[in-house]
């Protein structure tokens, strides 16, 4: 039976993850994009990711109170730990004060002085996940953890983080290598092969048992 971490981290990889060219939110280029949010809102992807986060803050024994991060790429975790949990509070923070009403940056919950961890759905230059836990602490918050869902090991990201949320602790899920391992895995060994039940080997003529990449028998696939 498959853990939850590895269930989730199967998800990321077929349902987030993609190769090709894209360009980065930080300016940069990539030869691979992560989409968390596909797999954060995914019905089953929020409740695997509720359970690992909230197992991994058990175990560190942060002793958290609320969780909370950015919006929007945190969004989807904080409910998610939240409801999984039933007992860690949700809080959100805007990127800038809105314009009226209260004019309140901290959404949710917002007890001062009480125990928490900030969350990120990808961590690359880290400025999101900064700007989180500053103004959680600006707001009051004791920040006890820092993680994120997946970490793109990139563009000096990690110490970036590392250094602001000193004294606490940086947590990273998964690294972006882990999610393109699994990809890489799923498209070429864990996917069924379909083919017409005539189909030939294109080297000897035997019957074929895949056509990933061409047509071949089960002497000849390897």
């Amino acid at each position: 039976m498959n853990s939850p971490r590895q269930d989730l981290l199967r998800l990321l990889a077929y349902k987030s993850f993609r190769l090709g060219e894209f360009k980065l939110s930080s300016g940069g280029t990539s030869d691979y994009y992560i989409d968390c949010r596909t797999t954060t809102l995914d019905a089953k992807g929020a409740r695997l990711t509720g359970e690992v986060f909230f197992d991994e803050i058990r175990q560190r024994g942060w002793k958290a109170e609320a969780i909370g991060g950015l919006t929007m790429g945190a969004d989807p975790i904080v409910v998610a730990v939240s409801v999984v949990s039933g007992e860690l509070q949700g809080f959100l923070v805007r990127k800038a004060e809105k314009q009226h009403g209260t004019g309140q940056r901290i959404e949710g919950f917002r007890e001062k002085g009480a125990r928490v961890v900030i969350v990120d759905d990808v961590c690359t230059t880290g400025a999101s996940t900064v700007q989180a836990l500053e103004t959680a602490r600006e707001f009051g918050f004791q920040v006890v953890g820092v993680m994120c869902l997946v970490e793109r090991e990139e563009a000096k990201g990690r110490p970036s983080v590392e250094k602001a949320a000193a004294p606490a602790p940086f947590v990273s899920i998964f690294t972006a290598s882990d999610v393109r391992a699994e990809h890489i895995l799923q498209t070429d060994d864990t996917q069924p092969s379909v083919f017409a039940v005539a189909a030939q080997c294109e080297v000897c003529g035997r019957p074929a048992v895949t056509n990933k990449p061409r047509n071949l028998c089960a002497a000849h696939k390897n």
